[in-house]
């Protein structure tokens, strides 16, 4: 079954790349309830447009730790590549001492599970996925192989789940922190509108 928003997110045991370069061979997503976890595919190691995500995605990790959000990073590739391309330095085309586990998908399943398996081609297209604290899947966006996704929306996402959360109230298009938001209801509607018709 295909990975679901508003379903559990599928759970998973494969073998990690974590940030000291040790490998952990009982990794589990659900080691990870109680925080909001980012997991996002990529295609394949020692290519072009991963290390810029990947790269992103470690540029901007203290702001997802801050806010209690575990990336983490998968695809079809074996532990020992991951590995390999992360003691590749930077400047030569690899991705450096990243600070969050890169897991090992080599049997395709999780990738199959989560619905960005690219039949034929054997790698994940560019999925991404919010899964929040009880492992429920909240947000979910796939990009083809060539087009580079917007790390900084994810946590814009992130910023919308734990408003919603906090304050039951729901976030309107491009909702930022520090906006409005809206009561669920006809009444808080009209209220949002009252305020900000001028912006349509």
């Amino acid at each position: 079954m295909s990975a679901q928003v508003a379903s559990l997110a599928p759970t998973f045991t494969a073998t990690a790349v974590m940030p000291d370069n040790s490998f952990k061979d009982d990794f589990k997503l659900e080691d990870y309830k109680g925080k909001y976890v980012v997991l996002f595919f990529y295609p394949l190691d020692f290519t072009f447009v991963c290390p810029t995500e990947i790269l992103e995605f470690n540029k901007l990790l203290t702001e997802f730790e801050k806010r209690g959000v575990q990336v983490i990073g998968v695809s079809t590739d074996s532990h020992f590549s991951h590995l390999a391309w992360k003691n590749q330095p930077i400047e030569e085309g690899g991705i450096g001492k990243v600070q969050y586990p890169l897991v090992s998908d080599f049997t395709k399943s999780i990738s199959a599970d989560y619905g960005v398996l690219l039949e034929g081609g054997g790698v994940a297209l560019r999925g991404s996925f919010l899964i929040d604290k009880e492992g429920v899947l909240q947000h979910a966006v796939i990009n083809n192989l060539a087009l580079g996704r917007n790390i900084k929306e994810m946590i814009r996402m992130v910023d919308a789940l734990n408003y919603t959360e906090e304050h039951g109230e729901v976030c309107p298009a491009n909702w930022e922190e520090g906006k409005d938001s809206m009561s669920p209801s006809v009444d808080g509607l009209k209220d949002y509108f009252g305020k900000h018709v001028s912006d349509y």
